[in-house]
This record gives structure tokens, sequence and C-alpha cells, in this order.
């Protein structure tokens, strides 16, 4: 395949860490895989991680084309912009910011353009992202900005380039209707073009990646999916319709369902010492805001999280967690999560490839 980049992510943050573990702990997923970012702080990060010992080797490319002739065992590094003068650990900067989010815009551009199989990024601060100032604070965070770049390439406005926010792990797929919203704007969010189109933007990107009709299960909005009305009328006025709405079109979406049980019953486990694989009674739950899907994710394990953009004309992912500036800079940081990330791209690269 084509090679997978990896965006910087905020130098204050884990994401430098991390990057360098990736290629430490697993050298042969990240064969193939570029840095897109800065060598100094590559370096640095790879000094972090060997507490010591010798540093993982860093090698500046020049040009994309220059990585089949990197060595074995080494992070390739494109710098795209001038080198990023050394940012503090755990602080909040905004040419953090603006550096994170220049190798975001660079990675996209090069996906949209056919130069990479896919992107996956490190994480964002958005404070310091705001901070960057525009064009880069117009943006709460990787999704908006990516959903952008690909309206800009494809010569479209926005709004006809809708995108959703997938986290997916081995035991539950979860898909958004809302994304960086207030709470009260992610309730406004819940009409039925909306939830419509959640559906259908799930039932075509999981449907690419199963290569069959996903099983959709639709959670409520209100406590006990309204129970019957009592408790909020969005079930029966908007998410109901929606759903008839997609199994009309040929779509295998049920519910809405009450929202505190719909997980338990989508998510997938193994058995404990029963190595059979027990499937949930759904392959992907449509929440209706963020934080009503990313809890029962996250809470399975954050390491484990992958983060996945639907409807973009590129494959992107991410680990399922922030910048972590808490323990910036002590050599701590988990890379399971974006070991992950990289993985199901490449798979889904693969994908679509065929």
């Amino acid at each position: 395949m084509k090679p997978l980049a990896i965006t910087l992510g905020d130098a204050a943050g884990i994401g430098p860490e991390i990057i360098c573990k990736a290629f430490r702990d697993a050298p042969q997923l990240t064969e193939g895989c570029v840095v897109v970012g800065d060598v100094a702080t590559l370096r640095r990060a790879s000094h972090l991680v060997s507490q010591g010992g010798l540093p993982w080797p860093v090698a500046q490319l020049g040009v994309l084309s220059d990585l089949p002739g990197v060595p074995p065992r080494t992070i390739p590094v494109l710098q795209i912009e001038e080198q990023l003068a050394p940012i503090p650990w755990g602080l909040t900067s905004g040419l953090a910011g603006e550096y994170a989010a220049k190798c975001v815009v660079w990675a996209a551009q090069a996906a949209l353009k056919g130069d990479l199989c896919a992107m996956v990024t490190a994480p964002l601060h958005k404070e310091a992202l705001a901070q960057a100032g525009l064009p880069y604070s117009a943006f709460p965070g990787h999704t908006e900005m990516l959903q952008a770049q690909a309206a800009l390439f494809l010569g479209k406005p926005v709004a006809e380039v809708p995108v959703r926010m997938m986290l997916a792990n081995d035991e539950l797929r979860v898909v958004l209707v809302s994304i960086h919203v207030s709470l009260l704007a992610a309730i406004s969010a819940v009409t039925l073009p909306n939830v419509l189109q959640t559906l259908r933007i799930t039932h075509q990107a999981v449907g690419a990646a199963l290569g069959r009709i996903p099983r959709i299960g639709v959670a409520g909005l209100n406590p006990h999916a309204g129970e019957g009305g009592l408790f909020g009328r969005e079930e029966i006025d908007v998410i109901l319709p929606a759903v008839k709405a997609a199994c009309a079109e040929g779509m295998s979406v049920s519910g809405p369902f009450a929202p505190d049980t719909v997980f338990m019953r989508a998510r997938s486990k193994a058995g404990g010492a029963d190595p059979v694989a027990r499937p949930g009674e759904f392959d992907v739950v449509v929440a209706m805001y963020h934080d009503q899907g990313l809890i029962p994710v996250k809470y399975l394990g954050v390491e484990k999280g992958v983060n996945v953009t639907l409807g973009l004309p590129l494959v992107r992912t991410s680990p399922d967690h922030g910048t972590a500036f808490d323990i910036a800079g002590q050599g701590v940081a988990d890379a399971s999560s974006l070991i992950e990330a990289i993985r199901m791209a490449k798979a889904l690269a693969a994908q679509n490839a065929q």
C-alpha cells in the first residue's frame, strides 16, 4: 500500500511519546508509516522513551518518496514546516496548536490526492487549537477540520460533506449524531434529517467494513427512551420515524432503545474462559450525543478504543484519548490505543483498495 501518515499531535502532550513507542513496540505494524511533524520534537520524545538507554533513531525526510530508503527500526519524519521551538510539556501553547493543525492539514491534503493510503492523528489540544488563531481556531477538533478539507477538495459546501464520529473497540462500536457541541445544542441536533443521515452514513461505512448489511441499534434521547412519551416525545416524533425511514431504504435498524441498556445489548464478549466469541445483538449503536455514546466505549478501556471518522473520502483514525497534559514528559503514556488506530487504519485502507 501507499504510505500511512501519523500526525504529530500537540507537541506539549503525549502524542510524540506514544508515536515513538508505537514504532518501538510494533515495528512490523508501523512499517510503511511516516510521521508528519517535527524532527526535534520526535527526537526529544525518543530520548524520553529510551529512559537513559539508546534512543530510537529518527530520520528526516525531504519528500514523501524518500520513505523507502529509511533504514529499518527508524522513525521517518516528514518536516513540513521550519523546526518547532521546544514546547514545555503539559502547557497549552498556541504555537503547538498551530503546528499540530498544519500537520493535520498537510496529511489530509496528501490523503485526498491519493499520496497516502490513510492517516492516523495523534491527539490535539482544543484550547491550544483555539489559541492558534484563524483559520485553525474555527475548528473544535480534528473531525471538523478534516470535513472542511474534504469539502474544499471536492468543491462542495461543508454541509454537503456530512461526517460522523465512530468510536470502536473489539467489543463495541458507537456512532454519534452530534459531536463537539454543547449538550443543549446536541439535543437540538436530534432531528429527523440528522438522525436519518447518521443512519445512512453508519450503514454505508460499517457495512463496507463488515462486508454485509450491519445491524444498527439506535439509542433513545430520554431516560427509558421516553417511556412512551412520559419523559419526552423525541423518540416518538423524531427518532422512530427516522428508524422507519431507514428500514424502508433497506437498512437493518432497530430502536429507539433505552440508552442505559442498548450498549450492553450490542457488546460482543469473548465469554471469559470460553474462547468462542459471542457477538452482540447489534454491530453498531447510533447514540444521540457525544457523552452518551463515548462513556460506554471508554469505560471498556481507553487503551483499546479507536476513533474513526465516517463519511470522509479518506481513511482517518485516531487513539481514543486526549493529550494527557498531566502525564506528558514522564515517559509513562500508553501507546496501545495509537497502535490499534494504526492497525484499524491499515485494515480499512486495505478494504478500500480491494
